[in-house]
């Protein structure tokens, strides 16, 4: 298995390096951050010289051997371009921990929930529950992102503060809640600035879940090994959340790593809209400001994350399905 997952590791430097060229070669050539530093009729002089400081004056070649040689030692000591006197790994440090608080719980319980949903959907299916449960899920990805945020403010902070002013959720904002980590935090600090959150992306996630894993589970009802247990007169309940759920793993597997590297991004249109400081928030505050080192370290890790997520997967499916083999 590790001569396996070594080998995986070397095919993928090539792609990891080509993503950082073309990150940085994409930046520097399609904007100009020195422009945003300066006046409106800067001199050549001035030019000159805020680029000496940005490191913008060295030839592409240096500054992409330094930034790859940074990463791979994970120096993100340099210091951000528009947030002064903050290094980019103070900026990722602290971003880290408010995208977490709204990520990892929406990808458990929007996961538990889909997988249950399809399976019971499975068992009534071409049945009027089954039939509900579809249209309810092809409804919930009709609709757009957007659209959840924006209700989910309106009636599940904004409007009940207003008639009632007992609700438990914050419009925006956020504050630190593991008591361990941070003094003064409280895990009703959770409560107020990440549950509503948590509960749109997860009423998001439902609709798209639903659909593939039913997809999923009506699919593997086809499959030999079920019409073999149903002919030696296994129960239907045992089959499908038995059998058939054990078989399903693969495809259930694939769908929830793809989105682990999203665990540390975040969601960003849920950051932008309650103003959480998560990466995904930091990100966009970066690419709005041109801030090229928080860029590159932001993609950096995010690249890092996706490979190893897929590495990850490959292994799992070896551990969950013996007819796996990693060759």
């Amino acid at each position: 298995m590790w001569a396996f997952i070594v080998r995986r590791i070397l095919y993928n430097i090539p792609v990891y390096l080509s993503i950082i060229l073309l990150l940085m070669a994409g930046l520097r050539y399609a904007r100009d951050p020195v422009r945003s530093q300066l006046s409106k009729n800067p001199t050549q002089a001035e030019r000159d010289a805020v680029k000496q400081k940005m490191g913008l004056d060295q030839p592409f070649v240096v500054q992409y051997v330094k930034f790859l040689g940074k990463t791979l030692t994970l120096d993100f000591s340099e210091e951000s371009w528009s947030q002064k006197g903050r290094s980019v790994g103070d900026v990722i440090k602290k971003a880290i921990p408010p995208s977490l608080s709204i990520t990892v719980p929406t990808l458990m319980a929007s996961a538990s929930i889909s997988i249950v949903i399809a399976l019971i959907s499975a068992y009534f299916r071409g049945r009027t529950v089954d039939r509900t449960l579809v249209v309810l899920a092809v409804l919930g990805m009709s609709i757009s992102f957007l659209v959840y945020i924006i209700f989910g403010q309106f009636f599940g902070a904004f409007w009940p503060n207003q008639v009632t002013q007992t609700t438990p959720f914050a419009i925006t904002g956020y504050e630190p809640w593991m008591p361990l980590l941070t003094e003064g935090a409280s895990l009703r600090n959770w409560v107020e600035f990440c549950m509503l959150p948590v509960i749109i992306g997860v009423v998001v996630a439902i609709g798209y879940d639903t659909r593939f894993y039913r997809a999923v589970m009506v699919e593997e009802t086809t499959k030999d090994y079920i019409v073999t247990a149903m002919a030696k007169g296994a129960s239907k309940p045992k089959i499908i959340f038995v059998h058939m759920l054990k078989n399903a793993m693969i495809p259930i597997i694939t769908r929830i790593m793809a989105t682990l590297p999203f665990l540390i991004t975040g969601s960003i249109l849920l950051e932008m809209y309650f103003k959480i400081p998560g990466m995904g928030f930091e990100l966009i505050t970066a690419i709005n400001a041109d801030d090229f080192p928080v860029i590159q370290a932001f993609v950096a890790v995010f690249a890092g994350l996706f490979i190893l997520s897929i590495i990850l997967t490959d292994v799992l499916y070896a551990l969950v399905d013996p007819r796996v083999r990693l060759s």
